[in-house]
């Protein structure tokens, strides 16, 4: 019997923890045989990013075109996207009906403040992606951009995702693991209801690549018949036991990683 097969479209993280490493380490987690197609290359660690380059637009082209006729994805993702031609480049792909389960993380800036999309890309991420989201996974910062308002608390998040899906996306996640306080709410609007998936905080400064794992973990649930929302709630269930595995880590003087693969737990 084969796995189901799931596909991430994102940045690579030098220091392992976010892009498609974590991504591609999330779907193992979920037993889903990940595919990659790379959009940027990173020179990062736990603490800064040193640089981003792009890749070409046709180069990602054709990447995409290697994997899709070849592997039978079952659920795509989006990451680090980098450029407002590669956001038209994955729009135009999923209007063709070719990104079945789209999972759309509109990665603009990093966890320490370095800027990972250009100019064109929050327009084209309204106007052409999100449209052909099945799940839109913005967290509070990049809502907010993508909502233009400021976000301070849930009744703001709520509004925040009822406009960004007021752009076709079926389902959207506005996550609140910034906000401050003992709880991590997460926003899911779907179809006009408001769902709230509160959970606990987690006390560490290991949570670099949650978005990334998050949305990689719904996008296997997809890939294996999930419904979206449920997929939403186990996906971040998962994310919260991963930051809990880490917890203890030391790796690296900044934010450290998640531990998706449950080495945590077995050595508890």
């Amino acid at each position: 019997m084969n796995p189901p097969v799931a596909l991430t479209v994102a940045g690579s993280d030098s220091g392992g923890g976010a892009g498609l490493q974590a991504d591609l380490k999330a779907f193992a987690a979920h037993r889903v045989f990940g595919t990659s197609v790379v959009t940027a290359v990173t020179a990062q660690n736990t603490a800064a990013v040193l640089g981003v380059t792009a890749l070409d637009v046709a180069f990602v082209d054709l990447q995409l075109t290697a994997v899709l006729d070849d592997l039978p994805v079952a659920a795509v993702k989006t990451g680090m996207l980098a450029t407002g031609a590669v956001v038209e480049l994955v729009a135009d792909w999923a209007a063709a009906g070719r990104l079945p389960h789209l999972v759309v993380d509109p990665v603009l800036v990093s966890s320490t403040g370095h800027r990972l999309l250009d100019d064109s890309g929050p327009r084209a991420y309204l106007d052409r992606l999100l449209p052909h989201a099945e799940v839109a996974t913005p967290n509070r910062r990049e809502a907010a951009l993508l909502a233009d308002m400021a976000i301070d608390d849930v009744d703001d998040m709520v509004t925040a995702a009822h406009r960004l899906a007021a752009t076709g996306a079926r389902l959207v996640v506005v996550k609140g693991g910034h906000l401050t306080g003992g709880q991590a709410p997460d926003v899911v609007v779907a179809g006009g209801d408001v769902t709230v998936l509160d959970g606990p905080r987690v006390p560490t400064a290991n949570d670099h690549g949650t978005g990334c794992t998050l949305s990689a973990s719904i996008a296997a649930e997809l890939a294996t018949g999930v419904a979206p929302l449920e997929a939403v709630r186990r996906a971040k269930q998962f994310v919260t036991e991963a930051i809990r595995g880490a917890a203890g880590w030391r790796l690296g003087a900044g934010h450290g990683p998640l531990d998706p693969l449950g080495w945590g737990r077995e050595a508890g």
